[in-house]
């Protein structure tokens, strides 16, 4: 999942930025989140130090503070090097000023054409994401879910396990942060994932690199979050 943060001083330009990004990520179902909107470039920054995800960011250049948009863009990429940057400003001819700062902007938004900033933004958010997966899936193997038009990757190392949901057709993925429901099969999940994943029920395929510990006389599997799945006799040698 993508984190979005805005930062701009102005309470209505504000308002039409945060608008414009809920509007785009519910209607292209994106799997992104906006995490925090504020005027204080010092309260973004505070939040960026202690989040663990890949960050899209919309920036106003002139803060009205002694840290200017490309001062904070310069702060921002010291903690999340791989994250996405959109200056939101008035003044496109400040454009050369990322090349003296060395924060590679994504793209600029120009506040001065309300309707044409809304397709930038969208623009923008959709880049971002595509890039993003490009990203991922060659740095970490990736696990992706297709719901409608929607599409959910999750790193195979934040998986915990697969379990047969009570729906039928339907499997349920449990991540250590989430879990989806999403059209599928145990056979073809056997099929489809490497050899971290191992069947140790009819109902479940456990993610051998998450297990914590395995209660062989209770045949219960405990995970890194605390949460737990069953494993059958016959499938426990495999575990």
């Amino acid at each position: 999942m993508l984190h979005i943060f805005v930062c701009e001083d102005d309470d209505a330009q504000r308002k039409n930025v945060v608008q414009t990004i809920h509007n785009t990520v519910m209607m292209e179902e994106l799997d992104m989140q906006l995490v925090l909107d504020t005027a204080d470039p010092y309260e973004l920054l505070e939040a960026v130090k202690t989040s663990q995800n890949t960050g899209i960011y919309f920036l106003d250049i002139d803060l009205n503070c002694d840290m200017n948009g490309m001062k904070l863009a310069q702060q921002i990429r010291k903690f999340d090097p791989r994250c996405f940057i959109i200056f939101i400003t008035a003044h496109s001819e400040l454009s050369y000023m990322t090349f003296q700062y060395r924060v590679e902007a994504m793209d600029f938004v120009l506040k001065d054409n309300p309707a044409e900033a809304k397709v930038k933004i969208r623009e923008c958010l959709l880049h971002a994401w595509e890039r993003h997966t490009l990203q991922t899936n060659k740095v970490r193997k990736t696990y992706t879910i297709e719901i409608g038009e929607r599409k959910i990757s999750v790193d195979y190392q934040d998986i915990l396990f697969f379990e047969t949901s009570s729906n039928i057709h339907k499997v349920v993925l449990h991540a250590k942060d989430r879990q989806i429901e999403f059209t599928g099969t145990m056979k073809d999940l056997e099929n489809t994932l490497d050899d971290s994943f191992v069947r140790c029920h009819r109902s479940f395929l456990a993610n051998r690199n998450n297990i914590k510990e395995v209660d062989t006389k209770n045949r219960i599997i405990y995970f890194v979050n605390g949460e737990s799945c069953l494993m059958s006799t016959r499938m426990m040698k495999g575990i």
